[in-house]
């Protein structure tokens, strides 16, 4: 069974750092993609950052520059390193992997999500 687990989030004072990671498991063949999105309290979910396995990324505009997603094939864990947080930054972060299985299908899976609360 596919599972992604996420971890890092926490509290943090403005101009902090944050890594998030997601690491997924159980039946893969390969990942293709991982992708973090975040939602902020009566906001819709956003886009912030992806990784293809191949290491082409894309960023939101609000966080080029101070965040960098990168992506461990081995491990099918991808990170987040979140750096001069600010507190719009607040929000509960979800990680989403798209993924070629064992039984030859493609789908995408979503994490719990990962609480990230940022001070000013």
């Amino acid at each position: 069974q596919v599972q992604l687990v996420e971890s890092g989030g926490g509290l943090v004072q403005a101009g902090r750092s944050l890594r998030l990671s997601c690491a997924a498991s159980g039946g893969i063949f390969r990942v293709n993609a991982m992708t973090w999105y975040r939602q902020a309290p009566g906001k819709e979910r956003e886009l912030v950052a992806s990784v293809t396995s191949g290491g082409s990324t894309n960023y939101a505009d609000s966080v080029k520059g101070r965040f960098t997603i990168s992506i461990d094939n081995v491990k099918n864990t991808v990170y987040l390193q979140m750096n001069s947080l600010k507190p719009e930054d607040t929000a509960v972060y979800y990680c989403n992997a798209d993924m070629s299985l064992m039984t030859r299908t493609r789908r995408d899976y979503w994490g719990q999500g990962t609480q990230v609360t940022v001070s000013s």
